[in-house]
């Protein structure tokens, strides 16, 4: 931050009783998308989310609507930051921001630290993650002010088109290595198992961890809408390792449920159906969804990338490929070969 925001920065959460005096500022996470920093004044901690430098695409990284989506959860069962402040446009920084509490507490990813590096519990953590999310779709949405949303109805099939369309060619068609995968999602959209709020991106490496392995709060709400709450439940399991299958990039930053004692994925699944009742004869379907929107939204950071657009990470086609790769598997479809100029 220059020393002009900071100066900014600094005198909005003064205004505010948040901190006072200077500011040590420094940037906490690896994602790629918007950017978090831990904010203190050598008393008291705040974290402040604003979106990744401009430009961004029309409807991404929308700061208010996650803080929105916080606030309106505050009083449920689902662990989640306090929002303390939110701004405008100009009020602080070039774009809207918000400012939370500070959750104390370990976010997972490669390895599980200590002292929650036993199986007994690594399992509770597996266990925690499923049971937060059946309490999130169990959240009634509605009575938490949220009715507004999101669109429930046909969201399956409306998810499918609006993400095709991100990356379809002038005529509107899927490009080649998208086709065999978004041809078997469109051919077997299932019927919405019913509406709740759908995180969207909840993955171990989007909660931080309480010192007994449960969930202490559960973090980037960026992509939260009212929608089926088995694409959760698909996008969480794709998200889990497996020993015997390469690993995508979301499976690369959870690599520590690889570690003895977590759940594996028909476990997770299993203690997901029983605490909720849901069925989950159309999981795959779910699964594969998730994964092919993720090789979307990889491609066209890519073409955006190679534009000098966005963040280089994207720049890499492998990254795209290994998610349709596992698509494909998901589905039970044959994986094609990349063709070597491809490669």
């Amino acid at each position: 931050m220059t020393p002009e925001v900071l100066h900014a920065l600094a005198r909005f959460l003064a205004e505010r009783g948040l901190c006072a005096g200077d500011l040590d500022v420094r940037r906490i996470g690896d994602g790629h998308s918007n950017l978090t920093y831990l904010v203190s004044d050598g008393t008291h901690r705040v974290v402040v989310r604003r979106p990744p430098p401009p430009p961004t695409p029309p409807g991404a990284h929308d700061m208010l609507r996650e803080a929105g989506f916080l606030d309106a959860l505050r009083h449920t069962p689902v662990p989640v930051p306090t929002v303390l402040a939110t701004a405008e446009a100009g009020e602080v920084l070039d774009v809207p921001c918000y400012v939370m509490s500070f959750t104390e507490g370990p976010v997972v990813t490669t390895a599980t630290p200590a002292p929650l590096d036993t199986p007994a519990l690594r399992r509770r953590i597996g266990e925690a993650l499923v049971d937060t999310l059946a309490d999130l779709h169990a959240v009634d949405w509605r009575a938490a002010g949220l009715g507004e949303r999101g669109r429930p109805d046909g969201f399956n099939a409306r998810h499918l088109r609006r993400m095709s369309r991100l990356v379809a060619d002038p005529d509107g068609g899927p490009p080649p290595h998208f086709a065999a995968v978004q041809s078997w999602l469109a051919a077997h959209v299932p019927a919405e198992s019913g509406a709740a709020v759908v995180h969207n991106d909840y993955r171990i490496g989007n909660v931080i961890l309480a010192p007994d392995g449960t969930v202490a709060a559960v973090l980037d709400w960026e992509l939260a809408t009212i929608g089926d709450p088995l694409f959760d439940v698909g996008y969480f399991l794709a998200s889990v390792p497996a020993a015997d299958s390469p690993l995508t990039p979301t499976q690369a930053m959870g690599t520590a449920m690889l570690e003895e004692g977590y759940p594996t994925r028909a476990q997770l699944a299993a203690r997901y159906a029983r605490r909720t009742g849901r069925d989950l004869t159309d999981l795959s379907w779910y699964t594969t969804l998730a994964l092919w929107k993720l090789a979307v939204l990889y491609e066209y950071g890519r073409r955006r990338a190679v534009h000098g657009e966005g963040d280089p990470y994207y720049a890499d086609a492998r990254l795209v490929r290994s998610f349709l790769d596992a698509a494909h598997r998901a589905a039970g479809l044959p994986v094609p070969e990349l063709a070597e100029e491809s490669r």
